[in-house]
């Protein structure tokens, strides 16, 4: 598999701290890197240019649902086979990319799962084993972490998932389309560095999504 058809995607919004980091951890392993800044108030353009990505800049803030979706459409009009996509903030060790090129070689998509651990929210331990476990009742598809955002898939596969959310809810919008189109997957864990300050899913944006992924089931015919 050649890492020239590899392209990495990272959503992005006020993560000037990490990004230059994130981007040449990233580009050890695949040639193309694409940042989409979302409406960032920093530098995080600037400084992901220096690093050595391609940027794209959404003047507002869309959501990281939108922003993941600009940067995979932009890597499919380059040209690429395969998309890795992963946060920006840090929390994701590029160092395990390798291993999801591995697993694409038999695998649609391959989604992954962060160990267990006391740093990682309440909130998102119970609404994780919540929302897996509708996933698992309504899609047939189980996971053991429904909201981590470091993935990777074939171009064939983005089109078959390709999500209209664009929040967090793109991430079990996903794994919906995923199940819907019987694909191949597979789950891999990896470690994941909380931050103090927590960013992602909030009870809120649970209840969201369990109630898209019942609609997603019912009512949307793709």
């Amino acid at each position: 598999m050649e890492i020239k058809n590899i392209w990495a995607v990272i959503p992005a919004y006020n993560e000037e701290g990490s990004i230059i980091s994130i981007v040449k951890k990233t580009k050890k392993y695949v040639n193309n890197a694409v940042i989409v800044d979302d409406g960032s108030k920093d530098k995080t353009k600037e400084l992901g240019e220096k690093a050595g990505a391609i940027v794209l800049k959404h003047i507002l803030n869309l959501g990281k649902g939108a922003a993941l979706k600009t940067g995979c459409d932009f890597a499919v009009k380059k040209g690429a086979k395969f998309i890795i996509a992963l946060d920006a903030d840090a929390q994701h060790n590029p160092n395990d990319i390798p291993r999801f090129i591995e697993k694409l070689k038999k695998y649609d998509i391959v989604f992954s799962c962060r160990r267990a651990s006391k740093k990682m929210p309440f909130v998102l331990r119970f609404g994780n084993l919540f929302i897996s476990n509708v996933a698992n009742i309504l899609y047939g598809i189980s996971l053991n972490d429904t909201q981590c955002g470091f993935r990777a898939f074939s171009i064939d596969a983005y089109k078959k998932i390709r999500w209209t959310a664009s929040d967090y809810s793109m991430e079990s919008e996903m794994i919906s389309r995923a199940g819907k189109q019987r694909l191949k997957y597979v789950q891999i864990p990896i470690q994941t560095i909380y931050s103090d300050k927590y960013k992602g899913t909030t009870i809120i944006d649970g209840i969201k999504i369990v109630l898209n992924m019942i609609w997603w089931k019912f009512f949307n015919s793709r």
